[in-house]
C-alpha cells in the first residue's frame, strides 16, 4: 500500500482485533442469566465495583476528541486550550452532590435514564420527553466526533477513504449489540492502560528529546506572541469565556446520558463516593495531553495537510519508532471505540423508555424494551458514521458545541430536581424552550474567525458569544451555554412563582424524600432485575423489593 505505514497500521489492527474479541467476550463475563432486560443489557445489571466503574466512567469522559482535540485547540489557540484541566478539576465535586442521590433514587424506583426519574418526580410526560429529546440530541454529534479520533489516526498512517471507519463502526455495533454495556466496560481497562502508558512516555521522552520543558514554553511563547495573543498566558479579554466555558462544561458533563449510565452501573454509593474522589487523577493525565500542543510547537510538527486533529499524531510519529507510534495511535483508536459504545447504549435507553414505552407501546415487556434499545443502538451508530461521511469533521465539532449548550437545559430538572420540587413543571418546560431558543440564537450569531479576525463563516463559529451583540460596549465574550442557562433559570423561578400563585396543578411526586439517601443494603433497592416484571418506571411499587 503506496504511503502506508505498515508497522503502524499492523501494531494498529492487532489491537483492534483484541479489543474486538474483548467486546464478543464481554456478553459471558459476569454473565446474567437473561440480558435481554435494560438492566442487564443497558446498565450492566447495575453491578460494577469499584474498578470497573473508575475505568468504565474515565473511559466514557476522556475520549479519543479530548485526546486530539485538546491539544491540537493549545498548539492552534495556546492558552485557550486549557480550560478542559480546570473544568475537569470542579466537575467532581460539583456531581458529587448530584450523582450519589440519583443512584439511589434510580436503584430504588427502577430508573434507567434521567427521563425517567424526570417523569416521575415532575409527573409529566412532556417534560421527560423533551429531556429524552435533548439527551439524544446532544449525544448523537458527540458519537460521530470520536470518529474524528480514528480518522486523524488513520489518516496519519496513510490511510484514506471512509472504510475502515465503517468496518470499526459495524465491528462495534455487533459487539455492543450482543455484549451491551459489558463491551466498553471490559475494554475500557485495555484502552486506559494504553493512554496511560502513551502520555507517560511522551511526556518523559519527548521533552527530553526537544530540550527541556523550558525550551518548549519558550517556542509556544515566540509563536503566540508573535501572533499578537500575548504568548502563553490568555489575554483579558479571554478570561470570561474561560471561566465560563469551564464552569459550563463541568456543569454540562455529567447531565450528559452516557455520563449517567456509567453512575447508575455502579453497585452502590459507596463505589460512587470512591470513584469522584479518584478521578481528578485523570486531570492531571489530561494537563499532560493538553501540553502535547506545546510540544508540537517546539518540535515543529505540521499537520497532514489541512487537518488540525492529527498534529498529535503526527507528532507521535515524528518522536517515536514506527512500533511504539502503532501503540500510540491504537490508544487514541481504541479511546473512540468505548465512549461511543456507552453513548450509543445511552441514546438507546432514552429512545426505549421514554419515547418507544412512553408513547408507542406502554405495554412493552422488559424483553420487548431490550430489543428495541438493540435495534435503536445501530440506527445511532449508522447516524453518527452518516455524519462524519457525509458532513465535514469540521462542522461536526462545531456541533460538540451546540451540544453542550442543548444539554444544559436540562439542569434545572434533572440536577436541581434531585433537591427540590418547588419548581413547577410548567414553569421547567417553559424555561427548556426559551433557554433553548436563546442558547441557538447566540450559536447562530457566532462567526467563525480566521487569522488577523478574518471573518470565515457567518454563523455557527463556536460558542463565544460576543457581550457587545447585547449591547455593552465590550469586547469580552461569553460561553453561549452558560449564559442560555442563566436565561432557562430565570424564566423557570419567574414561572414557578406565576404558576403556583395561580394555583396551576403540579402533578404528584413519584419519589419518596428516603429514595434519595437509601444505600445498597436498604430493603426497598432493587436486587437484580427480573425480566417477568413490567413495571412502568416511577409507578407506586415500581421497585422490585426482594429483601
Amino acid at each position: 500500500m503506496d504511503g502506508v505505514n505498515t508497522v503502524e497500521l499492523a501494531i494498529f489492527v492487532a489491537f483492534f482485533v483484541l479489543v474486538t474479541v474483548v467486546g464478543f467476550a464481554a456478553a459471558r463475563w459476569r454473565r446474567a442469566e437473561n440480558l435481554m432486560h435494560l438492566d442487564e443489557w443497558g446498565l450492566g445489571g447495575r453491578s460494577f465495583g469499584s474498578w470497573i466503574t473508575w475505568f468504565l466512567i474515565g473511559g466514557d469522559i476522556y475520549t479519543a476528541y479530548t485526546f486530539v482535540a485538546v491539544p491540537a485547540l493549545v498548539f492552534g489557540a495556546g492558552a485557550a486550550g486549557f480550560f478542559a484541566v480546570p473544568y475537569t478539576v470542579i466537575v467532581y465535586p460539583l456531581i458529587f452532590l448530584v450523582v450519589i442521590r440519583l443512584w439511589s433514587v434510580s436503584h430504588v424506583r427502577g430508573f434507567v435514564t434521567p427521563a425517567d426519574f424526570v417523569r416521575s418526580r415532575f409527573d409529566s410526560s412532556t417534560l421527560a420527553l423533551l429531556v429524552a429529546i435533548t439527551g439524544i440530541v446532544a449525544t448523537m454529534p458527540y458519537i460521530a466526533l470520536q470518529l474524528v479520533g480514528i480518522e486523524a489516526v488513520l489518516e496519519t498512517m496513510g490511510v484514506t477513504g471512509q472504510w475502515p471507519i465503517i468496518v470499526a463502526f459495524v465491528i462495534l455495533a455487533l459487539y455492543t449489540y450482543s455484549s451491551g454495556l459489558r463491551a466498553p466496560a471490559l475494554i475500557a481497562f485495555v484502552k486506559d492502560i494504553l493512554i496511560y502508558l502513551t502520555i507517560i512516555v511522551a511526556v518523559i521522552v519527548i521533552p527530553a528529546e526537544l530540550g527541556g520543558w523550558g525550551a518548549i514554553f519558550g517556542a509556544a511563547d515566540e509563536k503566540f506572541t508573535a501572533a499578537g495573543s500575548g504568548g502563553v498566558l490568555l489575554p483579558q479579554a479571554g478570561q470570561l469565556q474561560y471561566a465560563t466555558l469551564a464552569l459550563g462544561s463541568a456543569l454540562a458533563l455529567f447531565l450528559y446520558p452516557h455520563s449517567i449510565t456509567g453512575v447508575l452501573a455502579a453497585k452502590n454509593r459507596d463505589v460512587l463516593k470512591r470513584n469522584m474522589s479518584a478521578l481528578p487523577v485523570y486531570s492531571l493525565a489530561l494537563g499532560f495531553i493538553a501540553l502535547l500542543g506545546y510540544m508540537a510547537i517546539a518540535a515543529g510538527t505540521t499537520p497532514v495537510g489541512t487537518d488540525g486533529n492529527t498534529i498529535v499524531p503526527r507528532l507521535f510519529q515524528d518522536m517515536f519508532p514506527s512500533w511504539f507510534a502503532g501503540v500510540a495511535f491504537a490508544a487514541v483508536g481504541i479511546g473512540a471505540l468505548v465512549p461511543a459504545a456507552i453513548m450509543s447504549i445511552a441514546a438507546a435507553n432514552l429512545f426505549t423508555r421514554n419515547i418507544y414505552k412512553e408513547y408507542l407501546k406502554k405495554d412493552a415487556t422488559p424483553e420487548n424494551e431490550a430489543k428495541v434499545a438493540k435495534i435503536a443502538s445501530l440506527v445511532v451508530k449508522l447516524g453518527a458514521v452518516a455524519a462524519i461521511v457525509f458532513i465535514d469533521p469540521q462542522f461536526s465539532i462545531d456541533l460538540q458545541l451546540i451540544g453542550g449548550v442543548i444539554i444544559l437545559q436540562t439542569l434545572p430538572s434533572v440536577a436541581i430536581g434531585l433537591y427540590t420540587r418547588w419548581l413547577h413543571r410548567g414553569a421547567l418546560i417553559a424555561g427548556w424552550v426559551v433557554g433553548m431558543a436563546a442558547g441557538m440564537l447566540m450559536l447562530y450569531n457566532v462567526p467563525r474567525l480566521g487569522p488577523g479576525g478574518v471573518v470565515l463563516r457567518e454563523h455557527w463559529g463556536g460558542s463565544a458569544f460576543s457581550l457587545g451583540k447585547l449591547g455593552f460596549d465590550t469586547k469580552y465574550t461569553i460561553y453561549a451555554g452558560f449564559l442560555s442557562l442563566l436565561v432557562n433559570l430565570v424564566v423557570t423561578i419567574a414561572g414557578t412563582f406565576v404558576l403556583r400563585a395561580m394555583k396551576v396543578a403540579d402533578g404528584v411526586d413519584g419519589t419518596a424524600e428516603t429514595d434519595y439517601t437509601a444505600e445498597r443494603e436498604d430493603p426497598t433497592v432493587r436486587d437484580l432485575p427480573d425480566p417477568l416484571e413490567s413495571v412502568p418506571p416511577g409507578a407506586a411499587g415500581g421497585a422490585s423489593v426482594r429483601g
